[in-house]
């Protein structure tokens, strides 16, 4: 098992999933990306997780593109045509799950590494997390989202300090930022992704699924666009609800809250 260049643990619900190179920084190598992505693609149609926490072995989430291997090959350089099988998608993987995905970004972010982390839909890190976009440097264009999903995130001149410099940003400045929600010591890290993950494994799972749909929605159409998809799924999915259930529901709530103040 570990040897496995990727490893998955599933308990009550939650899967998490592990990049397993740390002596390259878990490099995305062709065989990690391809196989990541065939966990992802498992993952979506497994009835056992519900929420997924992302991260990497070792030093590093992943250090972004494997520089050897690339070294070696090239870019884009084979003469047979790439195909789902040999090539999948490995960001579309991801981000079609279906099913919350929390980056636990215990090490470096780097160049590919920060656009698998920009995948995620939550990112919590570790305060030896750190994040650059060497793109700049590289002579390389992104092709993963980065240029058009950081600066959505942190702002267009936060984001073009960053993709135009190629200079690292440290954990405690990526919060300030709100790149990513918390900072903590390296032990805390897993232990905190858990404790989100299993809050969200108590809600509702099908209504959770379409909030997860229309907030991915709203982030690719204008706001007009997603306010009309909002209207259009409450119409759809609240149309008939039973006063005793969201008087149950309702009930569930307040104790949860008393629970969370005591």
């Amino acid at each position: 098992m570990s040897e496995d260049i990727v490893l998955t643990e599933t308990e009550n619900g939650i899967t998490t999933v592990t990049l397993n190179r740390p002596d390259a920084l878990n490099a995305l190598s062709t065989a990690l990306r391809r196989r990541l992505a065939e966990v992802f693609i498992g993952l979506k149609s497994d009835d056992s997780t519900q929420v997924i926490i992302l991260t990497g072995n070792g030093r590093a989430f992943t250090a972004g593109l494997d520089l050897k291997e690339l070294g070696e090959k090239g870019m884009n350089t084979s003469s047979e045509p790439a195909t789902a099988e040999s090539n999948p998608d490995l960001q579309a993987a991801i981000r079609e799950v279906g099913k919350p995905v929390i980056g636990a970004i215990n090490g470096f972010a780097i160049t590919g590494g920060f656009e698998l982390a920009l995948a995620c839909d939550i990112l919590i890190a570790s305060t030896e997390a750190k994040f650059a976009d060497t793109h700049v440097r590289m002579g390389v264009v992104p092709g993963w989202g980065l240029s058009q999903r950081l600066s959505q995130l942190i702002g267009v001149s936060r984001a073009k300090q960053l993709s135009f410099t190629g200079n690292y940003l440290d954990a405690e400045t990526a919060e300030r930022w709100g790149l990513v929600n918390v900072v903590l010591p390296p032990d805390e890290l897993l232990p905190y992704c858990r404790k989100l993950a299993t809050d969200i494994t108590s809600v509702n799972q099908d209504t959770l699924r379409e909030v997860h749909r229309l907030i991915d929605f709203g982030w690719e159409h204008t706001l007009g666009e997603g306010i009309a998809e909002e209207r259009r799924a409450s119409r759809a999915e609240n149309q008939g609800l039973a006063a005793e259930t969201l008087e149950e529901n309702r009930l569930n709530v307040q104790a949860r809250g008393r629970d969370q103040q005591s």
